[in-house]
């Protein structure tokens, strides 16, 4: 079977069958944007909308592709039919970076829809577009390997998203999504730097705000070291659990 036709096969048999599912309009669309409206709501005065983007890209991107793996990985191999792919004469690398690409696909996506809600309130015209796009690019391969980790885990979709919760809702906190992580107690800012969103936002900053805690050399390279340990970690429990 030719490889290419393969991979692009299910990514497009996962992006038509799951992309509108419940959990990823509720968690990757809803729950952000409700979120970003909680802080309109409860700041007093003017809201600074630059420094908002990047903490509301980030949690989109988080939210959307976690979720998404938790539905397309579970509930696959609920049904059974994740062996049949198995059985497939593809390597189990390919097979997952094509389960993968979808939600990559939709993180890249869902981080998008903030913007285009702050072209509508404010200038965008001196963003640094090369930085915002690759953070987005590797916030969500990232997210989505940590969302495999998760799914291939579990075996049900309520257990992968409960544990996808126990990543998720510390990082909106600890990544300085919101909360500068410099405003953060002093015991708490060692677990921030070995989150992998923080880099992620950090790079978002650097492009909306001109503003960044590390080097974006330093960031890329932290993104790039988590996404291959997620990746290759997540393929050997398949390989180990999944095949006999």
């Amino acid at each position: 079977m030719n490889r290419v036709q393969a991979f692009l096969s299910i990514l497009s048999k996962d992006m038509k069958t799951y992309y509108l599912k419940p959990p990823n309009i509720s968690w990757g669309l809803i729950f952000p944007l409700a979120w970003t409206l909680m802080f309109f709501i409860r700041t007093e005065g003017d809201v600074d909308v630059l420094e908002l983007l990047p903490g509301v890209m980030g949690l989109s991107i988080l939210f959307g592709t976690t979720s998404m793996l938790a539905v397309t990985i579970t509930f696959e191999r609920k049904q059974r039919s994740f062996e049949r792919l198995l059985l497939a004469p593809i390597s189990v690398n390919v097979l997952m970076l094509a389960k993968t690409s979808g939600a990559i696909l939709f993180g890249i996506a869902n981080a998008f829809v903030p913007v285009l809600m702050a072209l509508l309130l404010a200038d965008l015209s001196n963003v640094g577009w090369l930085a915002v796009l690759g953070g987005v690019f590797f916030i969500s391969i990232t997210s989505t390997f940590l969302g495999l980790f998760i799914a291939v885990s579990v075996r049900e979709v309520f257990e992968a998203q409960t544990f996808s919760n126990f990543f998720r809702f510390p990082m909106i906190f600890l990544c300085g999504l919101f909360v500068p992580i410099g405003d953060l107690p002093l015991f708490l800012r060692p677990l921030s730097h070995i989150l992998p969103l923080t880099y992620g936002v950090d790079i978002l900053r650097n492009g909306i705000e001109h503003t960044a805690l590390f080097p974006l050399w330093l960031n890329f390279g932290v993104l790039m070291l988590f996404s291959v340990g997620l990746f290759g970690l997540s393929t050997r429990m398949i390989k180990k659990r999944w095949i006999l």
